[in-house]
């Protein structure tokens, strides 16, 4: 499938190729227009083969990624590996629908096995369930009370005791009403702060994330303006005034 926008017209991965040989501009690239047609292209197919699918969306993540480092430079580590591992469940999956359509195939054509009688006893003894007690020949033993608590008390020494729980501390959670306020606060002392001074005090990747948004915030309200020299670069706030 091609896709068209602008400055760029072909397939998505010459599109992925482009970007990362630094011969398109990422920020440039709207990927809201690429999932929408790629949507419009799902509505309008008569049957879409699930691989093609997952191709196109590692491709998509991939941009996503890149995209998210040039206006997010801050955010780093993670999400290669994130990209990676969904990648690994993607090619898991497609492995998924080729061996469902061999199965499906076999079963077309009537190839059955079946598997050997295994005794049942032997089962319920290795697997530590309970199977009631039986006479020679074969019939059900009528149990006492005192057969329950035998049998009750055997059960109750196979049980494993249960795992002690992993204690979780409590994080608090900066909503982004303050990291608007630090920012504005910021700038009563200066004209001009660099965004790297608002993250400093950033203890995790969501107070991070909240400092960006809250960043975007201002922006629409037109309290400040933000430049950026070249991408990766420092990020500059400046009061409107």
């Amino acid at each position: 499938m091609n896709f068209k926008i602008d400055k760029f017209e072909g397939p998505l991965g010459l599109l992925l190729q482009l970007i990362e040989k630094q011969e398109l501009d990422i920020t440039e690239i709207s990927l809201a227009k690429i999932a929408d047609q790629y949507i419009k292209y799902i509505k309008q197919a008569e049957a879409l083969k699930p691989e093609e699918l997952a191709d196109f969306l590692v491709v998509a993540a991939k941009l996503l990624l890149i995209k998210s480092r040039a206006l997010l430079p801050f955010l780093k580590g993670e999400e290669e590996e994130e990209i990676q591992e969904f990648e690994h469940q993607l090619k898991m999956y497609k492995e998924f629908l080729q061996a469902a359509g061999k199965i499906e195939a076999i079963i077309g054509k009537k190839w059955f096995s079946f598997a050997r009688e295994f005794n049942r006893q032997s089962f319920l003894a290795s697997a530590r369930l309970f199977s009631p007690p039986r006479l020679s020949g074969g019939q059900a033993k009528n149990l006492t009370a005192a057969d329950l608590l035998n049998i009750f008390s055997e059960i109750i020494k196979n049980i494993k005791p249960a795992a002690p729980l992993e204690q979780k501390s409590l994080e608090q959670i900066v909503n982004i009403e303050e990291k608007i306020l630090a920012i504005q606060q910021a700038l009563l002392e200066k004209i001009k702060v660099s965004f790297d001074h608002i993250l400093a005090g950033a203890k995790n990747k969501s107070e991070m994330i909240v400092s960006f948004l809250a960043l975007l915030e201002l922006i629409k309200q037109k309290d400040i303006a933000v430049a950026q020299v070249e991408m990766f670069g420092e990020i500059e706030i400046n009061k409107i005034i």
